[in-house]
């Protein structure tokens, strides 16, 4: 590994790894943002949205691990990642010839097609967005580029999609499913075929029977479930990312549209709002490692879970098309400050090698536990609070509350728990500004 970085677009794997990520994002993107509105088009009641949900969740977090142990053997190799770009070109015609068909006839028959959906969309989009970018991150290190550039990618390609999803979505919702089988044969064509001479030169080195062994044993694999410093970090996700899709999928779309005289208006409304939202994500991709600097790896994780409070809290505050557009654009902030400092914790306080399966564990699968505990009790009482309390809202707006509060007591644990950046430094080391100008100074 060379010791500097060079310049972005100088670099071929930065490049290749940002137009992969982008593909991924449009591919998933185009479909999933208006994933609950759909549910509810076909008929779905909030509660019986909330149970696909939880379905998804469970097969997620049981595939995400998977991914995270089968990508630490790979290393650096491709064999997953281009499986999984097959499954995501594939989604057009299984929504429209399985999926669809069997989630509209209801009874036994709508359940049997939940799990094979949740099998195949977890495996193609919702467990692989941890591991496309656990990838990402991992080729970051290898060939010199920032992995939060590179990320950014990925998020403007979630905004791109999002902009035109509102709009296919008012003429065919299946519509989105299909484009998002373009983007995912793209997709594939630049996992299969895009592979720089640094990439090859890599792969050939580890190939060298005599080379030293870089990927970790299933063993150290599976021995991070017992790290009782990994479960304090789990405990922390599970009640708060979590909440990033119980409250920005299963409910927020639905409320946001009713703010308007007709779904349709609404529908088109959030599809340009999460659009520009999820633009403002991306550019706040390169600006959050600017922040680590700043504040630290801990702090920064702790200023993403105050954000995620402030922005549900204020969601149920607020009752106007307005405010509430601004306050959703929140979570262009909160995203980041997620995903990059939790990557850079992994890195910090445990084995790079283990990198993957950490980030699977105690990122991803801990806010997919969350979601199953939480997706199907809360959209039931989301549903019942609607029914209750009708006027101006009042019933939703409690809901949001409640989920605010729950963050603020994680967030409270979270500023207890989670260690500070030079406690128990396993992995590579992280200096904020400060300290490097004081290591500088010391050395003078």
């Amino acid at each position: 590994m060379a010791a500097g970085k060079t310049a972005a677009w100088k670099n071929p794997s930065y490049l290749q790894s940002s137009f992969g990520i982008f593909m991924f994002f449009c591919a998933w993107g185009i479909w999933w943002s208006f994933f609950r509105i759909w549910l509810e088009s076909i008929g779905l009641t909030d509660g019986e949205a909330g149970l696909i949900y939880t379905i998804n969740s469970a097969a997620t977090m049981i595939i995400m691990f998977v991914y995270g142990v089968i990508q630490d053997q790979l290393g650096i190799k491709r064999n997953l990642v281009i499986v999984i770009s097959v499954i995501a070109a594939l989604v057009g015609p299984f929504v429209q010839f399985v999926y669809h068909p069997m989630i509209s006839a209801g009874g036994a028959t709508r359940w049997i097609g939940a799990f094979i959906g949740s099998v195949v969309l977890s495996a193609g989009f919702m467990a692989a967005c941890s591991l496309f970018e656990a990838v990402t991150e991992r080729y970051s290190r290898h060939f010199n580029f920032e992995y939060g550039q590179s990320r950014a990618w990925g998020s403007f390609g979630y905004a791109i999609v999002a902009l035109c999803a509102g709009f296919l979505f008012n003429i065919n919702p299946l519509i989105n499913f299909w484009v998002g089988s373009i983007c995912g044969l793209v997709m594939l064509g630049v996992y299969a075929f895009w592979v720089p001479a640094e990439q090859k030169e890599e792969l050939r080195k580890e190939a060298d029977p005599n080379a030293a062994p870089t990927n970790p044993s299933l063993k150290e694999m599976v021995s991070v479930l017992g790290m009782p410093t990994l479960w304090v970090l789990i405990v922390f996700m599970l009640f708060t990312n979590t909440f990033y899709v119980v409250f920005d999928q299963q409910m927020f779309p639905q409320y946001y549209a009713s703010l308007f005289p007709t779904k349709a208006i609404g529908n088109a409304t959030y599809g340009t709002l999460n659009s520009f939202q999820v633009f403002l994500e991306s550019a706040m991709m390169g600006v959050v490692p600017i922040i680590m600097k700043k504040i630290g790896v801990r702090n920064s994780l702790l200023l993403g879970a105050f954000v995620m409070f402030a922005r549900i809290g204020l969601c149920g505050v607020f009752h106007d098309p307005v405010t509430v557009s601004i306050v959703k654009l929140f979570h262009s902030i909160e995203v980041p400050l997620f995903c990059l400092p939790a990557f850079r914790y992994f890195t910090l306080h445990f084995d790079t090698k283990l990198s993957a399966t950490l980030y699977m564990v105690g990122f991803q699968i801990a806010s997919q536990v969350g979601q199953i505990i939480f997706s199907t009790p809360l959209g039931a009482f989301h549903g019942y609070m609607k029914e209750l309390m009708p006027a101006n809202d009042m019933g939703i707006r409690i809901t949001f509350w409640i989920i605010s509060a729950i963050v603020l007591a994680s967030l409270i644990y979270g500023f207890f728990v989670i260690k500070k950046d030079d406690q128990d430094v396993g992995g590579d080391p992280f200096y904020t500004d400060k300290q490097l100008r004081q290591m500088e100074a010391a050395k003078a």
